[in-house]
Formats: C-alpha cells, structure tokens, sequence
C-alpha cells in the first residue's frame, strides 16, 4: 500500500492573504496539485456527488472538449510524474493507491474535465476567450465555497465574480483579472489563496451564508466555527490557450489554533482582519450578527496562550 502524505496545514488567515485582494504569486509547474492523506475522502466524495446530482457538479459546453482534454492529458501525465507511488497510468487506465481508485481517461460518460477531477482533490473550473470576455465553460465543482455553480455557468468572469464586493462589472478588481487572464502564460501558472469562516466541516456548500445570529452556534461566544482554505490556480493550456483554475479546499476546526505554537499570533490575525470588513463584505462573508462572538471566540484562543 503507497503511503500518503500527512494532511497539508495552510494559514494563509496569518495576514498573509487578506480577504478581497487578488493577492497572485508564480506557481512551480510541479507544485501544481497537491495531494494528502485526506485524497481518498475527497475521491470518495467526489464520486457520491457525481452520482447523486451529478448536473449540479459537472459543466460542459460542447465547444470545449478539447480544452477540456488538453487538461485531462496535462493532468494525468503531471500527476503519474509528481507522485508516482500515488498514481500509475496502464494504457488508458490510472490506477490509484494501487488500485484503491482506477480512473478511466477514455471514460466516455463524463466530460474530460470531469475525469480529469476524478484523479485529485482539486475541483476544476475551465475558462475561454470570447467576445464578452473569459466565459465559465466547463466545470466539476464538487466542493463550492457558498456559490452555485449552475448559476455562473457561462456567465465571464465580471459576472461570475458580481456578488463579491469590489469585483464586479466595471470595478478596477475585474479590470486587473481580465488582465491577468490576458497576460497569463503558459509556462508560469500563478496561485493564490482565499480563506473564510463556517459553520461546519462539510466540502460541498453550494448556498449562501445565511447571516443569521446563531450561524456558529449558541452561547455567549462563536462555538462551531471552522477554518476553510482555497488554494487556487490558474494555468494557461499551451495548445487552446483556454485557462484551467483548481480549487483545493483545506479545513480545520478553529480549534487548532489553540494546539499550534503561535495560534495566539493566528487568532489575533484573523481578528483584526475581521474588523475591517465593510458592511457589504461582512454580509458577503455571512458574517452579519455573529462578528462579536466570533471576536470573541478568536480573542479566547489567543489569550489562552497567554503565560
């Protein structure tokens, strides 16, 4: 049995990745995916959603095919490269953790795309050129961070993005995407990290924060709240010169902040974030009603290391 690597422990809440900032960074081509002891949960999951509603998931405009494929191929030879005790291509087949999963690549129920995602923890969004700008074409999105993705699909990217405050049509966020887009190239694929608060450990949250007072629990403080991180990417296909963009989601009951050295440091970070939200970004977040409990919540954790 191929032996996974721990669970991978991100903190980009440090300050590093403030909330509604585009924040890019160069990506390693190697580094494009990454792959923990979680991998076969999230290929599990994946499959029980494909299964259950699967056109809730899985996107897919005829024209992109072969965009879609181009990543299928990109994909699973990087994947056979990167982690080879993990994965092994035999003709048309991966096999994963010997055999654990088996991955057909010339599967033809599924979209490429779809397949591709079978393969990683990642969920895979495809985006195209086109008059109205980089349009939504292809997608499996397993794992949504409070949106829908029947609701964006084929929609470009200033709408796609139209409810985030400050990132919507005509505003100077949309204007620096559509440029990065533009100038993205092939050869340098770019990441970044965007992080938030739940209510609960569940992958797949495809609705809305509700706001509501008792969101995190009831009490005097925030009680169930949980650490969600996206580690996202973006990377340009050398042949369609379409973009693909992974989404990894990492999550952590706050409470791991109370068992890591400078947890303090972390608590106190994502609470002074927290505290500048405007109004409209508060409600974004669902944060609307709950923000002194969770303040205090997080001010608990820190002075708990205090001594």
């Amino acid at each position: 049995m191929a032996s996974l690597p721990p669970p991978i422990a991100h903190t980009p809440y440090d300050g590093s990745s403030k909330p509604f900032n585009i924040g890019v960074r160069p990506l390693d081509v190697n580094e494009w995916v990454e792959v923990d002891a979680n991998l076969p949960a999230y290929l599990n999951e994946k499959a029980q959603h494909y299964r259950d509603h699967r056109h809730q998931v899985i996107v897919s405009e005829e024209s992109s095919v072969e965009a879609q494929s181009e990543v299928l191929n990109l994909l699973s030879e990087h994947v056979c490269k990167r982690y080879p005790n993990i994965y092994c291509k035999t003709e048309s087949v991966i096999d994963i953790l010997h055999g654990q999963f088996q991955v057909a690549l010339d599967d033809q129920s599924l979209p490429p795309l779809a397949i591709a995602a079978k393969l990683v923890q990642e969920d895979l969004v495809l985006m195209s050129a086109s008059p109205e700008g980089w349009r939504l074409v292809a997608a499996s999105l397993c794992f949504p961070s409070a949106w829908n993705l029947l609701e964006k699909f084929g929609h470009p990217l200033h709408k796609v993005h139209g409810p985030v405050p400050g990132f919507g049509t005509g505003t100077r966020n949309a204007s620096v995407i559509d440029r990065m887009f533009e100038n993205l190239r092939p050869e340098q694929p770019v990441m970044r990290w965007n992080w938030s608060l739940h209510e609960d450990g569940e992958l797949h949250h495809p609705t809305s924060h509700s706001g509501s007072e008792s969101r995190f629990g009831n009490g005097d403080i925030g009680g169930h709240v949980f650490l969600r991180v996206e580690r996202q990417t973006l990377r340009k296909l050398p042949i369609s010169g379409d973009i693909v963009f992974t989404v990894r989601i990492y999550l952590d009951p706050l409470e791991v902040l109370e068992t890591m050295q400078d947890g303090n440091k972390l608590a106190t970070a994502i609470d002074e974030q927290l505290s500048i939200f405007s109004v409209e970004q508060e409600s974004y977040k669902g944060l609307v009603g709950e923000r002194k409990r969770l303040s205090d919540r997080l001010r608990q954790i820190a002075s708990s290391h205090e001594g």
